[in-house]
C-alpha cells in the first residue's frame, strides 16, 4: 500500500516475531496501525493480514513523522534518525513490553543482566511449574510478551528483558525484578558508554515492589539503592545477613543459605560453574517473593542440567571434558564460564566484539587457560590481551578450532575445552545457536571417531 494514502495512529517499526505479535495484538484491539521495515522482505511479512498497511525497504515514509505512536522492535535503535525525528515531532516511542504492561493485571517477575538472565528465567519457569503455578514465560526469549496474554488462566508472568526492551518500557509494574550483573555488552549501540547501557537496564527497578539485587555487582547494588525501595533483597557468594541469600560453610561443605538457614549443598546443583551458583541464588530469591515452594525450587536446582549453548557439557574424550558456551557473546559471560571450570582449559574464542574491551579477560586467561584458540573478526584484538605465557593459535573455521584444541588439551591433567567466544557470531555464523550447533557436531564427530 502506498505510504502516503492516509495518516496512521500507530506504526510498528520492524517486523519479525516481535513485530508480528504486536500486529496481532493491535488487530485484536481494532487499532489503526501500519508496519514499516527497512528490509525488502522482512521475516513474517507473509503472516500479516492482507489489509495491513505496510512499507518495506527503508524507513522513508511519512507514516513515521505523522504517527502518534511508534512501537519499535527492540533490534532497532531508537536513535535511528527517522525514529528520533518522529519523537521530536511528538510521537511516543514504545515497545511491545510497554503494550504488555498497559494490558496486564497479573503479577510479573522481571529479569535482566548482561549474563545469566536466560538461565535464571528458565530456572524460575521450572520452579513455578514444579510449585504448581500456571506460568507464562517469555519476552526476550521464547514467546513474545503480548502472546502470553492470550492465556487467561496464567497466574504469574516471568519476563526476560534486554536493555533494548527496557529502553521503551516506562510503566511495567513488577512484583519482583532483578539486575543480575552488568558487564560490557552491546556497547556499539550505546556509544561505547557502559553507563548508558547500565542505565537502560536500571529501568527494570522502576515500579518494582520487591527489588532483588546482586550485592557483589556495583551497578546492580547502586541502582537498587537509588530506587529508594524498602523491599530490597540481596544475593551474593558470601555469607548472607538475615533475609538475604548467599553461601555458608558447614562441616566442610558449602551451602546455599538464606541468612542462617541452610538450604542445600552447593555440590548438589546440577549446572556446571560458579556463575550458576549465583544464578541459583537469584532464582530462589525471586521465586520466594513470588510465593513459590522452596522444596520445589531446590528440586529444580538438583535436576536441571542447564541450557543448550550455555556452559553445556558435551563429552569426555580421552579424559578431556568439552563444553559449549556459544551463548557467551560478551566478555562477562566468558569470564564466568572460564572461571567456573576446574583445572586448565583450552579456550576457543573470537567473533564480533561489539566494541567491548577484552582487558578483563587477561588475568583469568593467564590463570586458567592452557591455550587460547582465536577466530573471527576480532581475533587479533583479543590476542592483544592474552599473556605471552599462554600460547595463542589463530584458525579460520570451527573444524580447525576443534582439531587444534584436541592437540593441546591434556587428558592426564583432566583438561577442558571450552567454546566461549566473548563475541557475537555474525561474522562467521547466522547466530550463536548456529555457531554452537556446528561446535557440537564437530565434538560429537570426534567422540565417535575415538569410541
Amino acid at each position: 500500500m502506498n505510504a502516503t494514502q492516509h495518516t496512521i495512529d500507530s506504526v510498528i517499526v520492524g517486523l519479525g516475531t516481535t513485530g508480528l505479535s504486536v500486529a496481532r495484538y493491535l488487530a485484536s484491539q481494532e487499532r489503526d496501525f501500519a508496519v514499516v521495515d527497512s528490509r525488502e522482505n522482512p521475516p513474517n511479512a507473509e503472516d500479516l493480514l492482507a489489509s495491513t498497511p505496510r512499507h518495506f525497504g527503508d524507513f522513508n515514509t511519512p507514516w513515521l513523522a505523522q504517527a502518534k505512536e511508534l512501537i519499535v522492535n527492540p533490534g532497532i535503535a531508537i536513535a535511528t534518525p527517522e525514529i528520533a525525528e518522529a519523537q521530536k515531532a511528538g510521537a511516543a516511542v514504545i515497545g511491545d513490553i510497554e503494550l504488555f504492561a498497559r494490558q496486564n493485571k497479573k503479577p510479573v517477575v522481571a529479569i535482566t543482566g548482561s549474563n545469566g538472565k536466560t538461565t535464571v528465567t528458565t530456572l524460575l519457569d521450572l520452579m513455578a511449574k514444579e510449585s504448581g503455578v500456571k506460568v507464562g514465560t517469555g519476552g526476550n526469549i521464547g514467546m513474545p510478551a503480548l502472546d502470553l496474554l492470550k492465556d487467561a488462566a496464567t497466574e504469574l508472568f516471568i519476563l526476560e528483558l534486554s536493555s533494548y526492551q527496557l529502553e521503551t518500557t516506562p510503566s511495567l509494574q513488577t512484583l519482583a525484578a532483578v539486575i543480575l550483573n552488568i558487564s560490557e555488552d552491546h556497547l556499539d549501540r550505546y556509544d561505547n558508554d557502559l553507563e548508558k547501557y547500565a542505565e537502560a537496564k536500571a529501568v527494570i527497578y522502576m515500579n518494582c515492589e520487591h527489588i532483588i539485587c546482586n550485592r557483589e555487582d556495583a551497578y546492580s547494588l547502586r541502582f537498587a539503592k537509588d530506587s529508594a525501595q524498602q523491599n530490597m533483597i540481596t544475593f551474593g557468594m558470601d555469607a548472607p545477613e538475615n533475609g538475604h541469600y548467599g553461601l555458608r560453610q558447614k562441616e566442610g561443605l558449602e551451602w546455599l543459605a538464606k541468612g542462617d538457614q541452610l538450604l542445600m549443598p552447593v555440590q548438589d546443583i546440577k549446572q556446571v560453574g560458579r556463575h550458576n551458583v549465583s544464578n541459583s541464588l537469584a532464582a530462589i530469591a525471586l521465586g520466594e517473593v513470588a510465593g513459590l515452594d522452596m522444596d520445589a525450587m531446590l528440586k529444580v536446582l538438583r535436576d536441571y542440567a542447564g541450557m543448550i549453548h550455555r556452559t553445556q557439557w558435551l563429552a569426555c574424550i580421552n579424559n578431556v571434558n568439552w563444553y559449549n558456551d556459544s551463548k557467551g557473546t560478551n566478555v562477562g559471560a566468558t569470564l564466568a564460564a572460564l572461571s567456573g571450570l576446574a583445572g586448565k582449559t583450552v579456550l576457543i574464542a573470537g567473533g564480533q566484539g561489539k566494541g567491548a574491551d577484552f582487558l578483563p579477560l587477561q588475568s583469568v586467561i593467564k590463570e586458567k587457560a592452557r591455550v587460547v584458540i582465536l577466530m573471527g573478526e576480532d581475533a587479533q584484538k583479543i590476542a592483544q590481551f592474552v599473556d605471552e605465557s599462554v600460547p595463542t593459535i589463530f584458525v579460520n573455521s570451527m573444524h580447525e578450532a576443534v582439531q587444534e584444541a584436541a592437540k593441546y588439551a591434556q587428558g592426564n591433567e583432566q583438561d577442558n575445552v571450552l567454546l566461549s567466544p566473548a563475541c557475537a557470531s555474525f561474522d562467521m555464523f547466522d547466530n550463536y545457536a548456529a555457531r554452537g550447533d556446528i561446535f557440537i557436531q564437530e565434538v560429537k564427530t570426534r567422540e565417535a571417531n575415538h569410541a
